[in-house]
Formats: structure tokens, sequence, C-alpha cells
């Protein structure tokens, strides 16, 4: 299976995956009626929308670029992100309103066990695809996959938390602590919104590759620049699975045009073997716009 069917398969699946673990978490506070496993389950909501969300994202990224869109749609895939980042941040002031009743009114669980018993399964189910989103995510350069994957791993750790806290509020019989864990688990949730809002709003921004990448890319462009003087104004962004590649080659001014268009195809063909989905555009420039003296090292960076 290719990379663009197995991201937007997973992105499909992650739809049903989400309802069933909304279906256990409301069951677990239905059953119960704790605050902080009603945290849980309003945080499950926000996983579906999410879901659907980064679905419909990753199908508009894959569309091929457009007479309005010349550089493909990558970008799409960002918007589904801060989309998920607000909800996070929405579903973090409901938990904050319920639980401020409840602390004026704290009451034991009822089934606690039974109830907390179903919150682990659902836990579990989240833990798994969590890690396979996550991993595909990162493997294959898909934000709102990466972003999905994160955030349901958020909700695993708060799940853990709520179950741990929980167990506590049964076996002293601290009512109180139930609403606290739910203020707890919102907090917790804030920040994650932020983190997957401030990513995306990096990409949106054309931030460019980390410093490992961005050094890779100049020890390729190195290797395979044979016949250039020198390589200079570097620069990269990422749009989503696109790394967009541009910098300026200057080659000797009596070397023909066929010659210097070699040398670039060389180029290009290793960083698109090394650099997934790389997009390069290389200006071509005569050896008088050279930046470094005459006599320098074959091909270095100014």
């Amino acid at each position: 299976m290719d990379t663009k069917k197995k991201i937007q398969r997973l992105a499909a699946w992650s739809i049903p995956v989400a309802f069933a673990v909304l279906a256990l978490k409301y069951l677990a506070y239905h059953l119960t009626g704790s605050v902080a496993l009603y945290s849980d389950a309003l945080e499950s909501i926000v996983n579906v929308i999410a879901a659907v969300a980064a679905w419909w994202a990753i199908r508009v990224s894959y569309m091929p670029a457009d007479r309005n869109h010349p550089y493909g749609h990558h970008k799409a895939e960002y918007f589904s992100a801060v989309i998920e980042g607000v909800l996070i941040i929405v579903a973090a002031l409901l938990i904050f309103n319920e639980a401020w009743h409840a602390l004026r009114a704290p009451r034991l669980m009822e089934e606690p066990w039974l109830g907390l018993g179903i919150n682990i399964a659902a836990g579990a189910l989240n833990a798994i695809w969590a890690t396979i989103l996550i991993r595909v995510g990162r493997r294959d350069k898909s934000p709102a996959l990466t972003a999905d994957g994160k955030h349901i791993m958020t909700d695993v750790v708060t799940s853990a938390g709520v179950l741990v806290g929980l167990v506590a509020s049964i076996v002293t019989g601290w009512a109180i602590l139930d609403p606290l864990l739910a203020i707890i688990v919102a907090l917790n949730i804030l920040w994650q919104g932020w983190q997957v809002i401030n990513s995306s709003v990096q990409g949106l921004m054309d931030v460019g590759t980390d410093i490992d990448e961005t050094m890779n890319i100049r020890d390729i462009i190195s290797t395979n620049a044979e016949g250039a003087i020198e390589v200079h104004d570097l620069k990269t962004r990422v749009a989503g699975r696109a790394t967009f590649i541009e910098f300026h080659l200057v080659v000797a001014a009596e070397m023909s045009v066929g010659n210097a268009h070699i040398i670039c195809d060389r180029i290009e063909d290793a960083l698109r073997d090394q650099i997934d989905n790389a997009v390069v555009v290389i200006h071509v420039e005569p050896e008088d716009e050279a930046k470094l003296p005459p006599g320098t090292c074959a091909v270095p960076f100014a």
C-alpha cells in the first residue's frame, strides 16, 4: 500500500475508533456520575470532531496542484490541527465549568469499580491507536495524523491520572478529589491545546527545517554539486509533507546551459531521493555573483 492510501485509511479509521472510545467513556461516566470521568468523556467528543477534521484535511492535502494552488494543498493539514487545538481549549473550559459546580457539592461515585474498569479499556484502545498515528504521522510527515495522535496520547495520560486519583477517592472517601481531578485534567488539556495550535501556526508561517535537517540538505547539495563553484542563500520551508528547498548555484560564466542543467538535475535527484516530498528550486548564477573569494575550495556554502 502506498503512503497516500495508508495515511488516508488511518485517518478514516480514526473516526470509528474515536466513537468507540467516546461510547466507553460516556458509559463509565453514566455508571459513576464522576465529574473527572465526565471530563474524560468530554475530551473524547473533541477526539471525534478532530478525527473527522483530520480525515478531511488529509484528503484535501493530497489534491494535486491546480491553477489557484500552484504549490499544492499541503498546508490543509495545518488547518485541521488548528481546529483541533481550538476544540481542545473549548473542552477544557466546559470541564472547568462542570468541576466548579461539583466543588460546591462534592459526592461519592456510584458503581465506581465497574466504571473505572470500562475507562481502563477505553484508555488501552486509545494508547494503541495513538502510538500508531504518531509513528506513521512522523514517518510520513503528516501534521494532521501526528497532531491527532499526540492529542489522543494526552488523553491516555490524562485518563491514567484520573484513574489513580479516583481510586484514591474511593479508598479515602474524599469526594472532593473528583472535581479537583477534573480541574487538573482541564489544565493539562489547555496546555496541550496551546502546543497543538502553536505547532500548526508555525507551519502556516512557513517555518524552516530544523538544524539537523538543514545540515543534511547542505551536505547532500555539496556532495552532488561537482562542477559548480559555490552555493549560497539556501532557504527551506516545511508545508505539511512537503519540504521546499531553494538556493543559488554559482557556475563558471562560460559553462553552457546544458552542463549547468546536468548539475542541477543531479542535485535535485539526490535531494528527492533522501528528503521525502522535496520540492527543489535552483537559481543558477555566473561566477561574478559568488559571495566567497576566488580560489575558495570547491562548492562551499556562503
